[in-house]
This record gives C-alpha cells, structure tokens and sequence, in this order.
C-alpha cells in the first residue's frame, strides 16, 4: 500500500466539509441534559390512544436512526472524496447513535417496562416500518450505485423521519411535552444538516454525469420516492388514523418530500408548500432557544447560563 495519510485540516479541498463539522460540532448535545421528567404531569393527562401514538411513533424512529447509524453512514463512507468528509460522516454517524438512544430515554421517562418491550416488538415487525427500513437498507448495501446511496440517505433525513416528527411538535405547539419536543427539536437541527450536506455531495457527483445518466438517475429518483410515499400513507394511516390527525401528517411529509428533493437540487413533487402545513407543527420546528439549570441541561440553541450560542460570523475573526 502506499503511505498512509494524516488528515490535515490546514489544508482543504471543500470549504463545505470544514463549515459542516464547525455546525455539527458547535451543535453537540446529549439527551441526558433534557429534563424529561417534568413532562410527567402532561404524559398522565393524555389518552390511552394518544399515548399509543406516541410510543410508537418513537419506536419507529428509533429503527431508522438505528439503519442510519449502524448502516447509513458506513455505506457512504465507501464513496468519499476527501478525509475531512470522513471525518464529517463519522460526526454524523455518532449523532445518529445519540438520535436513537434518546428515545430510549423518552421511553424510560413515560413508559412502563411491559410499554417499552412491546413498542420494541411493534418496531421490530411492523410491516409498513418494516418496508421502508428494507428498501433503504438494500440501496445502503448497492456498492454498484453511489449516488442511490446519497439519495436514500436524504430520504432517510430529509422525508421518512417526519412521519413521526409531526407528534411531538404538535403536542409542542399545544403547550405539552415541552421537553420531548425539545429533544426532538435538536433532532431536527441535526438532520437538516445532515440533509443538506448530503445532498450537497451528491450534487457534485450527478453535475458530473452525462445529461442521459441524470435523466436515468431522476427518473428512478421520483419513482422511488414516490414508492416510498405510498408505503409511508400506509404507515401514517396506522399510526394517526385513531387519533384522526393522518391528513395533517400527509401534508407534512409531502412537504418534506419536495424539501429532500431540494436537497438534491431537484424540482419538487408534490403540491404542498409550507403554507398547507399545519401551521402549529410549523412553528414547533422554530428552533429558539429553551433555557434549562446551567449545570445539568441544554436547550437546544445550546445557550447556558448568561453566555450567548456561537454563531459562524464568530470565527471571522480580524475580518
């Protein structure tokens, strides 16, 4: 083999790959600095239905941070063009890991023991679930089409999680399950990254093919996002039909549906714009800032105390 290299970060071939860690890293949180407990008291005050939805609303997005943690992120590493997008894509890989267990803490807090092993039942064999775990799994482990993984993945952030997103922000935008909202609201700000950052490398790689090779490569990309639209109807509809919410979240995910194409730099799909949200979930994305204790929590603009959240015009420094 020849020399191995160490990675220089004094020296980089896209600025993207320097600017995305600084954001990834400037945004590090962990679910144990989130006071679930005080979301007990509004927990208690919901129906069985609505707890139902909630529980395995987070079971199902518990396997998917689990597909893209544990397969996600190790298929994409196979494709990279510079050590710092590694470096990116490992940044990456870790959250997601984070993503997953919080919900596990979510469950600690809420359920009981009996709740939690049959959620992970639910989770584990659900077919709607199931199906689209399946499909982005089998693209994750195509080592014959780089950009196909890339596009899975920004399904994957950018569409199929907010199925379960809608929930929380809801129930947020109802003034209950604040601090669940809150974990899930770092969640967002992480895959909006994560989304965007892929779908930025994929663009470079397809801006490089034939104009034949990107009409072949769009056309199977709206194929198979609107393949996977029609199983997550399926899903929606089983999980929100009880609770008589499932055209809200229709909306919400054709929505994003046309936001992960844009990541692509793609047209969009689907009708809806952001005014045929529901404009209560829409305001829960907003990610202001929530002040918990200085010393044992974060919110997720990651203020503590007195001392203001860093932005990226702080490093111009001398400019």
């Amino acid at each position: 083999m020849d020399n191995y290299k160490a990675i220089n970060w004094n020296s980089i071939n896209d600025e993207i790959d320097k600017a995305t860690w600084e954001k990834l890293t400037e945004q590090f949180w962990l679910d144990t600095r989130i006071p679930l407990s005080n979301d007990l008291h509004d927990w208690r005050s919901l129906d069985d239905d609505h707890k139902w939805v909630v529980g395995h609303v987070f079971g199902g997005l518990t396997l998917l941070d689990t597909l893209q943690s544990q397969d996600g992120m190790a298929a994409l590493r196979k494709d990279v063009i510079t050590p710092h997008e590694t470096a990116v894509l490992n940044n990456i890989q870790f959250m997601e890991s984070v993503h997953a267990k919080s919900y596990s803490s979510i469950f600690s807090t809420l359920n009981t023991p009996d709740e939690i092993e049959e959620i992970f039942k639910w989770s584990d064999s659900e077919e709607f679930l199931q199906n689209k775990a399946k499909k982005i799994y089998t693209l994750y482990h195509d080592d014959g089409n780089p950009l196909k993984k890339k596009i899975s993945s920004v399904f994957l952030e950018t569409f199929l999680f907010y199925s379960g997103f809608f929930t929380p922000l809801w129930y947020l935008g109802h003034n209950k399950l604040p601090n669940v909202a809150e974990i899930i609201k770092l969640i967002l700000r992480d895959e909006s990254v994560h989304g965007t950052y892929i779908g930025y490398k994929f663009q470079i790689a397809f801006n490089k093919l034939g104009s034949n090779e990107q009409q072949d490569l769009k056309d199977w990309m709206y194929n198979f996002l609107y393949e996977l639209y029609e199983n997550e109807e399926k899903y929606t509809h089983l999980l929100y039909d009880k609770v008589g919410w499932t055209d809200n979240v229709l909306t919400f995910i054709r929505y994003n549906a046309n936001k992960a194409l844009m990541n692509l730099g793609q047209d969009p799909m689907f009708a809806d714009t952001h005014e045929d949200v529901d404009p209560i979930v829409m305001n829960g994305i907003s990610t202001s800032t929530a002040n918990h204790d200085f010393f044992s929590q974060v919110g997720n603009g990651y203020r503590l105390g007195e001392v203001e959240a860093m932005n990226n015009d702080d490093y111009n420094i001398g400019k």
